[in-house]
């Protein structure tokens, strides 16, 4: 009797990891919708800045903060900087947001120009992929739901990630070109 429920919780789990990978594999395709409109120039920011030890997102106008997002990261963004493809590190050092893509398998994407050469060139002389695809984005497709409680662990595999509301609000006043730092140390004190 008790193995019987053992074995009917094992399949009820079975088919709950199933259908949510199918779920996410279907909405990554499906994409999340319209991306919005930018904001007026005079309201964009002409930087962004990265505190991976606050973990918080800046929007800078002019030196002056505009807005500030509480993020996640890679699972080990406290490992130090981003070294090789998989390592789930978050980059650090001064790069741009140099494109932009509508339909991601996240609500909404914004690339990180990692890696640029100095990246490329440590990863050579380690004999590794230095990875790439690191963006600020939104919740998986599909799965906004969980806005509430996704800061609770990093679960990016390095990008950062924010609430589909705030990813919003970011791509309407972060244009193409935008310098982005992304530093390990706090900015208080």
């Amino acid at each position: 009797m008790k193995s019987r429920r053992i074995v009917r919780a094992l399949v009820l789990a079975g088919v709950l990891v199933v259908g949510a990978i199918g779920y996410t594999l279907v909405m990554a395709r499906i994409g999340s919708g319209t991306a919005p409109a930018m904001a007026p120039a005079e309201r964009q920011a002409d930087r962004i800045l990265v505190s991976k030890a606050d973990r918080r997102l800046h929007l800078l106008r002019s030196g002056v903060p505009i807005r500030t997002y509480r993020i996640v990261m890679g699972a080990n963004w406290d490992q130090g900087a981003k070294r090789q493809e998989g390592d789930e590190r978050t980059p650090e050092g001064r790069y741009v947001i140099d494109w932009r893509n509508p339909r991601s398998s996240a609500h909404l994407s914004l690339h990180i120009s990692y890696p640029d050469a100095g990246d490329r060139a440590a990863a050579q002389r380690r004999n590794v992929a230095p990875g790439g695809d690191i963006m600020i984005h939104g919740l998986p497709n599909g799965w906004g739901l969980l806005a509430p409680i996704h800061r609770l662990h990093n679960w990016t595999d390095g990008c950062i990630g924010v609430t589909n509301a705030e990813m919003e609000e970011i791509w309407s006043l972060v244009p193409t070109g935008t310098p982005i730092a992304i530093r390990a140390g706090s900015l208080r004190g």
